[in-house]
């Protein structure tokens, strides 16, 4: 069973819709002691940092995924937004964020750029796979549907794993013990993205 956190900011029907896709058995929540029992959780997200995390602490689900994640290590999938919360802080606003990745997260930066690119990126783009990681096996091109104007910066080299050009390289995909996190929308990416939560699904 995989348990899809509702805390307000998550693209959770359509995630819930791509896991009986594959047939993996899933539930969406919005109570944290229903997690108490988890194996296995995706943390969603659409919108902005700071409004992520203050509604993660004003529905009381800091302590609760802090527990799950770091002390009885479920493994865990932090989608778009939801992998920037797993990051110290981002550029987009104040608050800290749950610290479980040591990376930032920043704005895109255009005039790094090696051709003009608009802000936010949106659209399909490829990865590269920088390590073995058991949710993707890269034998052909995977492309993934991407939606964010920020990205993660600063991410030690031990968790980096997938990388994407937009232009410039950014880290796209994180990996730390049972931490995992995408940038792009697996559920929105087909093939691909049926892959990749079919690969998490069965996680032991």
């Amino acid at each position: 069973m995989v348990y899809i956190i509702d805390y307000g900011a998550g693209n959770i029907s359509s995630i819930k819709n791509m896991l009986k896709k594959i047939g993996a058995d899933s539930i969406i929540t919005s109570i944290p002691a229903e997690i108490a029992e988890a194996k296995k959780i995706i943390l969603p997200g659409v919108g902005s940092f700071d409004t992520g995390m203050k509604l993660l602490k004003d529905r009381g689900w800091i302590e609760m995924l802090n527990y799950k994640v770091l002390k009885d290590k479920i493994s865990v999938l932090g989608v778009c937004l939801g992998v920037q919360l797993m990051c110290k802080q981002s550029e987009e606003g104040q608050l800290k964020g749950l610290g479980w990745i040591d990376a930032d997260v920043i704005r895109f930066k255009p005039e790094k750029a090696t051709e003009p690119i608009r802000v936010p990126h949106m659209g399909w783009n490829s990865v590269k796979q920088l390590r073995d990681v058991a949710l993707l096996k890269l034998h052909e091109e995977h492309r993934f549907y991407f939606v964010h104007a920020f990205h993660l910066d600063n991410v030690p080299e031990e968790n980096k794993w997938l990388q994407t050009h937009y232009g410039y390289n950014f880290i796209s995909g994180i990996q730390k013990e049972n931490i995992y996190g995408v940038q792009f929308h697996p559920e929105k990416s087909h093939k691909y993205g049926m892959e990749l939560y079919k690969n998490f699904a069965a996680l032991k």
